[in-house]
Formats: C-alpha cells, structure tokens, sequence
C-alpha cells in the first residue's frame, strides 16, 4: 500500500530529495499547486488559491492521505487551512499564526520565554504620525507583520532613517500582507492581535550580536522532537545577510540543550502538535544570553539537502511522516559526510547577468565532489533587482550544497566550486559611463 502525499509548490529541489526518503517507495507525490502560483507570483490571492488546490483534492479519485509544504507563506498559511478542510492531522490555524504572525508571536513568546524577547511594538507604516509613535529605543529593525527573505526589513539607527523607508514599506508591504489578512480573516484572534493587521510592521531591539542557529524540529501527539541544529553564518558587514548554513552546529551540547528547553517552553504555551517546524536563535556570547529571533510553522527547505548530506536522509522525511500521523523514520548521522553546507552564491551590487555557470560546468562540480548540489537563480540577460524574494542587501545567484570531513576542509571545498562555477555581472554604474 501506498500513501498519496500532495506537496503544495512541488519544486526542481524536491524532485530531487523526495525519492531519497527512508521507505520511499510507501509514497506517492503529487504536486497540489504549482511552484509558480505560489513562489514566483506577484500577487497571492489566498482564498483563491485554497479554493483551488481544494478543487484539485476533490477531484482526486484516491485517498488523500497528507498535504504537506516547505515554502514560506503563502504556502505556510494554506496547510492548515487546507488539512482542516479535509479532516487531515496538522496544527491549528491559530498555533500557526502564534509562529507566523510576528507581533502575535512576540506577544506569546514574552509569556512563555520572557528572557529570550527583545524589545517590540507593532507599527502601522500608514500612519502619517509613525515616528512619534515609536516607544522602543533606537536602532531597532523594522520589517512586516508577514513576509520573508528579509523582505522589506531595515535596520533604523534614528527617526529620519526610519522616514526614509516608510514609503517603501508602505508601497511593497500589500504583497504579503492583502493574503494574510485573507488568512487572519478566517481565525479566532484576541482584541491585542485583531487591530494589528498584515499591513503593519513590527519593530524590535537589536539582537542579533553573537552566534545564529535554527533548531529543526517536530511536535507529535504532544511531545517536541529535535531533528538537528543548524549554524547560520552571516555577512560581516550586512548582519541580516546570510551567506552560509552549516550543519551539524557547532554550539556546546549545554547551549543546545538550553535552546531545545526554551523551545519547549514556547511550542507547550501555543498548543502546537502535529507539525515540522524550525526556530531561529542567537546566542550572545558577551552574556551568555539566547534570544529567540522567529519561529516558522514547516521545516527550512534549505537545510534539507545538508540533511541528507550528513543525517542519510532530507528531512523533508520529517515533514512528510508526521502530516501521516507516523513516527518519522528519519535517519540519523548515516549520511555520506560528517559535515555540510548550504553556501549562497551572493553579490552586493545590482547589475545584469551576463554569464553564468554552464550545465557542463555545473555538472562537473557536482562530479568532483560526490553529494554536491548545484541550482542558479538566474540566467543570462536578467537584471538581479528583477529576482523575488531578495533581502535588502544582497542577490543570490545560487546555491551550493556540498559536504566534507572537517570544518577547515569544508570552507575548502566551497572555494574551489566558487571557482569551478563562473558568474559574470555586469554592474549597472558601468552602463551608466558608457
């Protein structure tokens, strides 16, 4: 017998690691929209696209057994909407939004965790009166209510920094935030939470100063479940870039452990169960103090292939065991390396494209070194600033997994496939001195 599993945004990436599963010949996939309706749109009509991924499942001659996802929102929004339609097992709609709607999870947090929460107030970016609401000290980051990739996030050092960027929140913040209001829309929410809307901001203390991890994790039948830790490596100069994710983390086990209590803590006061999920932290090494940065109500799709780099399995295993009510048969350091990466391939400059890595070329990296992915965001022509989903700071060009027996040979290897696979961009001031 086998198990029909729809995957919401079926992806290059997943085709990939699906068939890698432990047992994987007990499943079956199907996609259940497609990438494009809800990655690379420009708009996220939620009511329509539930609406149509539920028409999908009605025609389906067999049993649907499970609808998992590992994309952001609106993907994120649409699992429980959807399992709750078709009597499937999953976390509730309103434990989803106490991750995923960042001023509720704030709120919630400071209950539960009070020690790891930094200073935060919400934030109506259309209020011709914004700054002299703001009552948390500078610098602070300001960013949506919804979004992700540190879309429309900005570090504010004082007030005229922060009327500077109001204008482009206000113009940019409607993407995310039109589909969560559809989505709040259909929940129970407290009066503190019901005014804040997906049109608002968030604003909070700066943390970030000090060591960053994701905990991946799941809860089921009540009871939280670690999968692993990951380190995120950062840009020196840009702190909200990312440009590495190392797995496993390097932290003492007495941190880890300290941050898989918290976590605990946290996921027991919003009644989560039944559910992937990884949390974001930042250990400060100065006081020893772990701050609690986000909590994501799925597993990180980035860190799926160095699962399977060093685990023996991705653990979109995890995500796809528990949405069938089965203990996830995920293995555990049987992988072919004791270490892995995922490296963005990034530049901090705007401009068009005008080379990039070769299928031959790419093809030979991941020859050289056995286990190795290779996937590009872009192609020849394309403008960077015309990328989705990019921070504030940087575009991605691609990413690199790949693995290694140490962390020194590790950053090795990373360089020498930086050199196996070429880019060539062109920068827009160069254009402009023509």
């Amino acid at each position: 017998m086998s198990w029909n599993v729809f995957v919401i945004g079926l992806d290059e990436l997943a085709r990939e690691l699906l068939p890698k599963l432990r047992n994987a010949e007990d499943y079956v996939f199907h996609e259940l929209l497609s990438f494009d309706e809800v990655v690379h749109a420009e708009e996220y009509p939620f009511a329509h696209l539930a609406a149509d991924a539920l028409a999908e499942l009605e025609r389906f001659s067999g049993p649907v057994d499970a609808i998992v996802g590992y994309w952001d929102f609106p993907t994120s929004g649409l699992l429980p909407v959807l399992r709750r339609e078709r009597g499937l097992p999953g976390p509730s709609l309103e434990a989803f939004l106490k991750c995923e709607h960042k001023y509720w999870s704030r709120l919630e947090q400071a209950r539960a965790v009070p020690e790891c929460v930094p200073a935060f107030q919400a934030l109506d970016p259309f209020d011709d009166r914004a700054v002299e609401t703001i009552v948390i000290d500078y610098p602070f980051w300001i960013k949506p209510i919804k979004a992700h990739s540190s879309h429309l996030g900005f570090l504010i050092e004082n007030a005229d920094q922060l009327c500077e960027v109001l204008p482009v929140i206000r113009k940019g913040i409607g993407r995310f935030g039109r589909p969560f209001d559809e989505i709040t829309a259909l929940a129970e929410l407290p009066e503190e939470v019901a005014a804040i809307t997906g049109h608002y901001c968030i604003a909070e203390g700066i943390i970030s100063s000090g060591r960053q991890c994701t905990l991946e994790g799941y809860v089921q039948s009540g009871e939280v479940h670690v999968v692993g830790i990951v380190d995120s490596l950062r840009d020196a100069t840009h702190s909200s870039v990312l440009l590495r994710y190392e797995y496993p983390s390097s932290l003492s086990d007495e941190v880890q452990q300290r941050i898989l209590a918290i976590t605990r803590r946290f996921l027991d006061r919003i009644d989560y169960d039944d559910g992937p999920f990884n949390i974001e932290y930042y250990l400060d090494e100065q006081t020893d103090r772990i701050w609690l940065l986000e909590i994501n109500a799925r597993i990180s799709r980035s860190h799926a292939a160095i699962f399977q780099l060093v685990d023996g399995a991705p653990h979109l295993q995890v995500m796809v065991d528990v949405a069938l009510g089965i203990p996830p048969r995920m293995p555990h350091r049987e992988g072919r390396y004791p270490l892995a990466a995922k490296q963005m391939l990034r530049v901090f400059e705007d401009g068009w494209v005008r080379r990039v890595p070769s299928e031959e070329e790419i093809r030979r990296v991941e020859q050289t070194f056995p286990g190795t992915l290779v996937y590009l965001n872009v192609r020849e022509g394309m403008r960077l600033s015309a990328l989705f989903h990019q921070d504030s700071f940087s575009w991605e060009l691609g990413v690199l997994f790949t693995g290694a027996e140490t962390r020194e040979a590790l950053k090795d290897r990373i360089e020498q496939c930086r050199r196996m696979l070429p880019f060539e961009i062109e920068p827009l001031s160069s254009q402009a001195s023509r």
